[in-house]
């Protein structure tokens, strides 16, 4: 199953340096993980029996910089790549279950390794030792396990994002959480309300673009309404329609996985739907009807996305796709230009990804019907954009200044009248040419009251 793990150049200078000196050292974690794995390492990390102003003298010729050496980490830089080169160390107390409050350096890689959150990152490797397993993360690779090294419990409080990141690598390497651990994850849930929000951020993207994450984020809803509370509303909410067979968050975390690979349109599908709860309206007969969902959900959108401190833009992105998931192509041109009006080419393209992972997560009724409005859309939306149609002022064969030259009142009334143009055009009631344009916008401007 395993391939031989292959050093890379640098990490062996790294380690002969060190050995050098008089010191052990490994690759270890995350970087030897994913090597048996097969997996392209993201980066090194080196520990060593070296102290942290040992390392500095024996890599002076190189550029170092302190990058946690309370915590026995000095950073290297070796043709432009920053290595972590971190002392063993045994952990002191965790008082804000994120980061102990004092170490103890070691020379034992055994007892470094034990300070460490899961059996698979507790592996380290060496071309002269081989791997060093001590607590068994090779056999548990081979198994799919995901364990934490020693007690989960205490695991999780010495640093309560080890839940998170827990439920990250198993929906990543499609791994199975060994019971106890998982038990411990749904004990310790609320200690996630002291992690920081972008840390909490980062962890979910990467976990929403896992292969595992449907299973992830059906068996630890309760883990993820400790962050997103807006979101246990949808937990086992029936959606008594012929277009579900899913609860809203049985939905929600099959549109997820069926989504394509990109963070944005993940997070938009976990929060398509989140308002459903908040708006639904129940026929006599038990039907379900969900107006105005897409507005609310939205708006809740919005408001998780700054909690957790996700960048403008992205945040932006996300709202926007959440409001217009639910508009359906009516087969009109004048839709998709309005559409493209408001989203932009790259918005629009991205919506249609939403929509397909949604229209995929619903029920047999209509699906064919569905799916084929969903490739005529796109099909118009490429007619439109290779025609070069008009569906922005930018694209307007007129601007402020020619509306200026024929008598237009300066600033409010140059953007209304622009507005009218775009319309106009969009509408089909005249050509996005510069004679016609003046011409509307003449009559247009003589309707303006004057101040």
């Amino acid at each position: 199953m395993f391939l031989k793990i292959a050093l890379p150049g640098n990490v062996k200078r790294i380690i002969n340096i060190l050995n050098k000196g008089g010191f052990s050292a490994y690759a270890v974690g995350g970087c030897v993980r994913d090597s048996l794995l097969s997996k392209e390492p993201n980066d090194w990390d080196i520990t060593t029996s070296a102290p942290p102003q040992t390392v500095k003298a024996l890599f002076s010729s190189y550029t170092t910089f302190d990058s946690g050496i309370k915590h026995g980490t000095v950073s290297v830089v070796i043709d432009k790549v920053i290595y972590e080169i971190t002392t063993y160390r045994i952990d002191g107390e965790y008082k804000d279950n994120r980061r102990p409050d004092a170490v103890t350096f070691t020379d034992d890689i055994t007892k470094d390794l034990a300070r460490r959150d899961f059996t698979v990152n507790a592996i380290a490797y060496n071309e002269q030792y081989g791997i060093i397993d001590p607590f068994g993360g090779l056999s548990d690779l081979k198994e799919n396990l995901l364990r934490c090294v020693g007690n989960p419990d205490e695991r999780f409080k010495e640093d309560a994002l080890r839940i998170i990141r827990a439920l990250r690598f198993a929906s990543v390497y499609s791994l199975r959480i060994e019971q106890k651990t998982s038990d411990a994850i749904l004990r310790n849930r609320s200690l996630l309300k002291n992690i920081a929000s972008e840390r909490i951020r980062e962890e979910l993207l990467r976990l929403l673009t896992g292969d595992g994450a449907e299973n992830i984020l059906l068996s630890y809803r309760d883990v993820f309404a400790v962050f997103i509370p807006e979101a246990e509303p949808m937990f086992d909410f029936e959606q008594h329609t012929k277009h579900h067979n899913r609860d809203v968050w049985a939905h929600t975390a099959h549109a997820v996985a069926v989504a394509a690979n990109d963070p944005l349109i993940k997070t938009a599908m976990l929060f398509h739907d989140i308002a459903k709860p908040l708006v639904c309206k129940r026929d006599l007969d038990g039907t379900t009807h969900f107006k105005k969902h897409p507005v609310v959900s939205a708006a809740v959108t919005n408001r998780v996305l700054q909690r957790l401190r996700f960048p403008s833009d992205f945040t932006e992105d996300c709202t926007l796709l959440v409001k217009y998931h639910d508009v359906r192509y009516n087969g009109s041109k004048k839709q998709i230009l309005r559409l493209l009006n408001i989203l932009g080419e790259r918005r629009f393209r991205l919506l249609l990804k939403i929509q397909l992972a949604d229209t995929l997560s619903q029920s047999e009724y209509l699906l064919e019907q569905k799916l084929k409005s969903l490739t005529n859309a796109e099909s118009c939306l490429n007619e439109v954009i290779y025609e070069d149609s008009c569906f922005s002022m930018k694209h307007l064969a007129v601007n402020g200044n020619d509306l200026l030259n024929i008598g237009c009142p300066r600033g409010k009334a140059v953007g209304a009248t622009l507005k009218f143009l775009l319309n106009c055009v969009i509408d089909g009631k005249v050509k996005n040419e510069k004679p016609m344009l003046i011409q509307k916008a003449q009559d247009f401007i003589n309707t303006i009251p004057k101040e």
